[in-house]
């Protein structure tokens, strides 16, 4: 290990004079209290260090040492049911070693060494083993089998296996010897680089939805297993909250929530929710496939960047496993803030907004470790990746949206006018899109009918066609509209509010499977085409909506529980008698 003083401290940023010991990116501890930092610029006077601790109370002439690795995450059982600072150290141990305050250069390992796992051996001596393979598996949480798997640089031939039973972490369970003939005693864990991506077999194209049970999403805008998805609005749109609801009740097999520079009492409020939720798959609690990275606003600004590495960094490692990984980042906005502070803090020069010019090249470097794979272990597995966006004053010009805009292809935009209107999700029909319609809809028609790409495609031609007319609207008022042009009004309102429009704490409403969203298209859909042809006989418009019909299908998504879409029927039905009656 080498040895160096501080020569200057600005903030995180630390620097040490004349040495040539230090790699780029390097892992360091910084002065007596060993704060951990990293490397991020070495010229032939000065190598710079980024700390992502509390740098108050270093000096000039304190001691830093080198690790010879880089920045790294130690991987294995113990991670889920766990919650983590940006640089995965374990909350809960460091609370119980230090009390309600993190003390700086706090040393507790990520993972807990005492704790004993019941494992099962899947090798026997003399089997090849190759990189990412699995060696044993052991019920890391009621619902999540940890798989551990050989690192993935490393192959060879085992050499000796322990018997199954209980071990640590850190045991010995099997030995390796590799194609050179050097021995490698394998335990339950791994490290590895937060900033470099893990290997896969082949990455898939993105053929498979992620399934949220949030009509908005799922119908006009879904996203893909794999996909990269981004969430923008300004303060008090919902970002979080819509974060919270794809965490519950996404068939993601495991969550990593990541709270990336927000307040504390969000990220308390996540715990306790997460901690009373029933998880409605495995009906137990929703801790038991989930795992929180905090690193609230009042925690050092540089951790904010090493938490969006970390996060993602744990999501490929389960990945690996074969499992569906759904990573939410809230917020990226708060990231790009950290790196444009550090930034400056290095004298370098500014792009748009004071955001350093590396800005888009980073959120690529992110976005791009998202992706569905076919992985090392033989098995499938994915990573999507929701990002929140908090543009300020819901600006979506600013440079973190924009570009965030060019490398994901979800785009959820919240509307600051539908969220003081009450309507949520508020998510804007006009201004947000997904580019994986021509990925998904072969599922869709395969399991849910040509239908319901055609309700869908219905429903946006309708939302579309309304906003044009509200311009009208707007203008002259909508006593001069034809009767047809009113009954799109009318209809797209049942859209708005009776489907795009969902009530997270209504037990019906809160979750609502695909082949009840189709049903309430159809719906919908009917009652506006047995109107158009009311109105195409000269029948004014207003009988139709005398008869409450509009009125019935806006509280339908209340009326009709999740498990009786037979109720659906009667609907259609009194629709076809009601018009019909008119009709004659």
């Amino acid at each position: 290990m080498n040895k160096n003083v501080i020569y200057g401290i600005n903030g995180p940023v630390v620097t040490v004079k004349d040495t040539d010991s230090f790699e780029m990116m390097e892992m360091v501890y910084v002065g007596e209290q060993k704060l951990v930092g990293e490397i991020i610029g070495i010229t032939d006077r000065l190598t710079t260090i980024q700390v992502y601790e509390e740098t108050t109370g270093l000096k000039p002439g304190d001691p830093v040492t080198g690790t010879g690795a880089p920045m790294n995450v130690l991987l294995g059982p113990g991670i889920i049911d766990n919650i983590f600072d940006g640089i995965e150290r374990p909350l809960k141990a460091i609370e119980a070693a230090s009390g309600a305050f993190i003390s700086r250069g706090a040393a507790v390992s990520a993972l807990d060494a005492e704790k004993r796992w019941t494992v099962t051996m899947r090798i026997r001596p003399g089997d090849r083993l190759e990189g990412g393979q699995i060696y044993a598996t052991l019920p890391e949480t009621p619902i999540i089998e940890h798989r551990v798997m050989l690192h993935p640089e490393l192959s060879g031939v085992i050499k000796e296996v322990k018997p199954d039973g209980e071990y640590t972490v850190f045991d010995t369970v099997a030995v390796l010897e590799d194609d050179k003939g050097r021995t490698h005693e394998l335990t339950l864990c791994q490290q590895w680089p937060i900033r470099t991506a893990r290997p896969v077999k082949e990455r898939l194209a993105p053929t498979i939805p992620l399934i949220t049970g949030q009509r908005v999403m799922d119908t006009l805008f879904p996203i893909a297993k794999g996909g990269t998805a981004a969430i923008p609005g300004g303060f008090g749109t919902g970002k979080t909250m819509s974060q919270h609801q794809l965490a519950k009740w996404c068939d993601a097999d495991i969550i990593i929530y990541v709270g990336c520079g927000e307040r504390g009492n969000e990220m308390s409020q996540v715990l306790d929710e997460f901690s009373e939720l029933i998880d409605p798959k495995s009906n137990r609690p929703m801790t038991d496939r989930t795992v929180l990275i905090a690193n609230t606003s009042n925690m050092p600004v540089a951790a904010r960047e090493a938490s969006i590495y970390t996060g993602i960094t744990l999501a490929e490692y389960y990945r690996d496993m074969g499992y569906h990984v759904a990573v939410m980042a809230d917020s990226t906005s708060r990231w790009a803030e950290a790196l444009r502070e550090i930034s400056g803090r290095l004298e370098e020069m500014p792009a748009e907004e004071g955001f350093p010019a590396y800005l888009p090249s980073r959120l690529a470097e992110y976005y791009e470790r998202g992706g569905r794979a076919d992985v090392l272990c033989g098995a499938q597995g994915s990573v999507t990746l929701i990002g929140a966006v908090s543009p300020q004053g819901s600006d979506f010009s600013e440079p973190v949206t924009q570009n965030t805009k060019r490398f994901t292809r979800v785009f959820w935009a919240l509307d600051k006018s539908l969220a003081y209107a009450r309507h949520y999700p508020a998510i804007n029909w006009i201004e947000s899109y997904s580019e994986y319609f021509n990925d998904l809809d072969p599922w869709f028609i395969e399991n849910l009918g040509e239908e319901f790409v055609d309700y869908r495609n219905r429903i946006s031609a309708l939302l579309q066609e309304e906003s044009s007319l509200m311009e009208i609207v707007k203008l002259i008022g909508s006593d001069v509209l034809p009767d047809d042009q009113k009954l799109v009004i009318e209809t797209a309102r049942v859209i708005r509010v009776g489907f795009l429009q969902q009530n997270a704490f209504h037990a019906e409403d809160t979750y609502v499977p695909l082949e009840k969203q189709k049903k309430m298209m159809e719906t919908i859909l009917h009652l506006h085409s047995k109107a158009k042809e009311v109105v195409a006989r000269e029948i004014p418009i207003s009988k139709i909506t005398a008869m409450g019909l509009f009125d019935k299908l806006t509280k339908m998504k209340y009326d009709i529980p999740n498990s009786h879409l037979e109720m659906f029927d009667d609907y259609m039905n009194e629709i076809d008698e009601k018009l019909g009656a008119l009709l004659q």
